[in-house]
């Protein structure tokens, strides 16, 4: 494994972090279907054994259940590793909102403090907060307060937008912006990406195997369970998107990696990524995706 700068936080992170949205389950939706406990911990265990040091979550994966899983894979380890999660999602009322206020950001700090059955969260980000808010200025200050009492280590903020990414910067110092990055969808990489590096951001690559279908398992045919963010796609749009991956199986025709393993090392050939966190629902998936660090691919897979 392979590690590089997070921005100018003096950490130093796994190239290829692990990406817990997955291994929170489908019992609340809004994931990748189905999974096994005890397999998504194998998953963890895994990801740690072949030198990934990067954890990346979020509250609302499985409503802590992701926190929870991360907690006990990394217990007697903590030392070892880099713990990020997110907040801004409030599922604890009902109907879920999004909920950036101070008092929730402090309040679902200390309960992603006790899932992870931790003192301290290395990174804490805010969860796609809205436009609107990040241009009040203001979106960070909870964060300021939570870092002075030792409660998180460095924030940042996850986006859909690189335009977004860009605001963060002027109203406000995040250490870290996580973004889509893939071989489909490269904008971020057009302007956020020399800002950040220019302001001493780290770049969190999110989704680089573009929700599942870079892995080259689908088909427009493909079927998804209720529950899963894919359920509900229209079928015109992931025809679109498997016509999209058709041409990256082209490239990849002759490669004797599999499909996963190009499209993160695509991802990781972008200098200004800190880090790419693919997910992992099984310790063979974890195991193909770690692997990928130390691989070498030709120039024109890369690009």
């Amino acid at each position: 494994m392979k590690y590089r700068k997070l921005g100018s936080t003096g950490l130093s992170v796994s190239e290829v972090g692990f990406g817990a949205w997955a291994i929170g389950g489908n019992q609340f939706g809004n994931s990748y279907g189905p999974t096994e406990p005890g397999e998504s911990l194998r998953a963890l265990v895994t990801a740690l054994d072949q030198g990934c040091n990067f954890f990346d979550t979020a509250d609302v994966y499985g409503h802590g259940y992701s926190e929870e899983l991360i907690g006990q894979a990394v217990k007697g380890r903590r030392e070892e590793v880099l713990i990020a999660t997110k907040g801004g999602s409030d599922f604890y009322h009902q109907p879920p909102r999004l909920n950036f206020t101070e008092s929730h950001l402090i309040f679902a700090v200390e309960q992603s403090l006790k899932r992870l059955a931790t003192d301290y969260i290395d990174l804490y980000q805010l969860h796609n907060p809205p436009f609107s808010i990040i241009e009040s200025g203001k979106l960070f200050e909870p964060l300021e307060k939570l870092k002075t009492q030792g409660k998180i280590r460095f924030y940042g903020i996850s986006i859909h937008e690189p335009q977004e990414g860009l605001l963060a910067m002027k109203t406000g110092h995040p250490s870290v912006i996580q973004v889509i990055y893939n071989y489909l969808r490269r904008d971020a990489a057009e302007e956020l990406f020399p800002r950040a590096v220019a302001q001493g951001v780290g770049i969190i690559a999110r989704e680089p195997l573009a929700n599942g279908f870079l892995t080259g398992k689908y088909t427009k045919d493909s079927v998804f369970p209720i529950g899963d963010i894919r359920h509900q796609w229209p079928l015109k749009y992931q025809t679109q998107l498997i016509n999209r991956v058709q041409e990256f199986s082209r490239t990849t025709a002759d490669s004797p990696f599999t499909h996963a393993q190009t499209a993160i090392r695509f991802v990781l050939a972008q200098p200004a990524v800190s880090v790419v966190i693919p997910g992992c629902k099984t310790s063979e998936q974890a195991e193909e995706n770690f692997k990928t660090s130390d691989l070498a691919l030709p120039l024109s897979m890369t690009h």
